[in-house]
């Protein structure tokens, strides 16, 4: 409790600066945090507007809305802005917010990097969202943006596009040594590695991915700005280059990515199982060894992507069984957190609701991913709404669904009030139907063979691309209400205590709700915990 009165005994000394400039110069990792979270938000109605403009044209087949240009543009840069511009800001965020907290740091170790790491951000979406109003058009060649589609075919304005990976990349880098930084120099005495919260552990891993593949995306586009601008012959077969060249460079980025995309999720929902279940998480060890194990296996697996380029017998067998080995530490994973609930004193909050639903749902995602790997199957699923299926699922119901339930699990602690139960469980609820209707038809349709990316489609598609987007509008709606819950919770929820939920255990919540401005002005004791 003492670091908690010192801390309010400094405020008035140390308290944030008034207007603009205090979001502008901020250090705060809570203020950057709060920043990347409301960014993320932002860019999750930017993206999500565009895939309402996809599911509007597919709604029935025939051009209906769009032309074929403008829907390549939407379906690129929806995948853009959802990837680099709403999960992986989010988790940041989470990262910038929690960490700190629960290692019992006064802040990030490097403060001032951490303020230029978030306010690249909004400069490289910009870049990227001002292609729109060029000639030419926005990028148009998918959000793996495949030599020669993006290098011969490209419009003019992919130089911007260029540029803002660059920057995003460079943000990502700079947030990742910080992360890495702060968990190995600041955590509070007698807190070992193995007494890291999971959250940490598992941002602590994805860091190291951070760092080691985002070089190889900027060497990526770097091969393509170079055969643009500069004449050279990387990925062009007439000069001596190779086009699948740029698919082995762009997934031995892309596919460590993914698991980008996923790791901190596991973080979040190990939390939240162990709270509302009333007892600690099973098999902790398990639990680091296994994200340990998917990162190191996420190295190794990048070729399942590319089943149907021609490679030797050899690399199809190799890629086809390690990707099939990688979900073994998964479903260590899925039964730590089902042991964990099996006979505990469980409540259903919205938290957890969101968590169960991570759980089963992101397994889904994990089987098709299973059928995917096997190579003689995928040259029948590949390039059909099957991949969409399988990728969306561990993404929506995955990766957002525990975003949301992070939210959940940790707004009154941020905000110091409550958010309406009521209307977190009709979110839930609303969310969970619409994302099923929206991405399990998807199943069928690929299996029956409609290809992905294209405006068009047969009739026989007909019924079950209608049920898609009136589920795809559903849930869209259904995020509107998210963001009224987390307004309305900000400025007139119910005060929140400081340990907010019963059975919750960490640093984080031995400090008043809100936390002050600066957490921890001496280190706690690990002793503190045991209480």
């Amino acid at each position: 409790m003492s670091a908690v009165i010192e801390s309010n005994h400094d405020d008035h000394h140390h308290g944030p600066a008034k207007g603009f400039s205090r979001w502008l110069y901020t250090t705060n990792h809570k203020d950057i945090g709060s920043m990347y979270l409301w960014f993320s938000l932002i860019m999750l109605f930017v993206g999500g507007a565009m895939a309402m403009v996809i599911r509007a044209e597919l709604f029935e087949p025939g051009s209906q809305i769009v032309s074929p240009e403008f829907y390549n543009q939407m379906v690129t840069n929806h995948g853009l802005i959802m990837v680099f511009g709403v999960i992986m800001p989010a988790f940041v965020g989470f990262a910038n917010w929690m960490i700190p907290m629960q290692i019992g740091a006064p802040d990030m170790a490097l403060p001032r990097l951490n303020n230029l790491s978030f306010w690249i951000l909004p400069a490289a979406f910009g870049i990227l969202l001002s292609t729109f109003l060029m000639e030419g058009g926005a990028p148009n060649f998918g959000w793996t943006f495949y030599a020669p589609l993006s290098t011969e075919y490209a419009p003019p304005t992919v130089t911007f596009f260029i540029f803002s990976v660059h920057i995003m990349g460079a943000s990502s880098i700079m947030g990742s040594i910080n992360i890495i930084t702060t968990i190995l120099n600041m955590r509070a005495p007698g807190m070992t590695l193995m007494k890291m919260p999971l959250f940490v552990w598992s941002w602590f891993i994805t860091a190291y991915l951070l760092i080691a593949v985002m070089p190889v995306l900027a060497g990526a586009v770097t091969m393509m700005l170079m055969d643009i601008h500069f004449g050279t012959s990387f990925f062009k077969a007439a000069g001596g280059g190779d086009p699948v060249l740029f698919q082995h460079v762009f997934w031995f980025f892309g596919h460590p990515e993914v698991y980008i995309m996923i790791l901190p999720a596991f973080g979040i929902v190990s939390h939240i199982i162990e709270t509302f279940s009333r007892k600690p998480i099973f098999g902790y060890s398990s639990m680091v060894y296994a994200i340990a194990s998917i990162a190191l296996l996420s190295f190794v697996v990048w070729a399942h992507h590319m089943f149907t380029v021609g490679m030797p017998i050899a690399g199809e067998l190799f890629f086809m069984y390690s990707t099939m080995l990688i979900a073994i530490p998964t479903g260590v994973k899925v039964f730590n957190w089902l042991s964990t609930m099996f006979k505990g004193s469980l409540t259903f909050e919205t938290p957890m609701l969101f968590s169960i639903a991570f759980v089963a749902l992101f397994t889904i995602g994990g089987l098709s991913g299973i059928m995917l790997a096997i190579a003689p199957a995928d040259f029948q699923y590949h390039d059909t709404y099957f991949v969409v299926a399988h990728f969306h699922y561990v993404l929506v119901p995955g990766a957002l669904f525990s975003l949301l339930a992070g939210a959940y699990y940790w707004l009154p602690k941020w905000t110091g009030h409550m958010y309406d139960e009521t209307l977190g469980k009709t979110h839930f609820w609303m969310s969970f139907i619409s994302v099923n209707l929206t991405f399990f038809p998807m199943h069928f349709v690929g299996l029956a063979g409609m290809p992905r990316r294209i405006p068009d489609y047969a009739m026989q598609f007909a019924d079950w691309n209608m049920m898609v987007s009136v589920g795809a509008f559903l849930f869209g709606l259904s995020q509107l209400l998210f963001l009224f819950i987390v307004l309305k919770c900000i400025y007139n929820g119910k005060k929140a205590t400081a340990e907010v939920w019963e059975g919750a255990k960490g640093f984080e919540w031995t400090v008043d709700s809100p936390p002050p401005y600066h957490t921890f002005s001496s280190p706690p004791s690990m002793e503190s915990l045991k209480a």
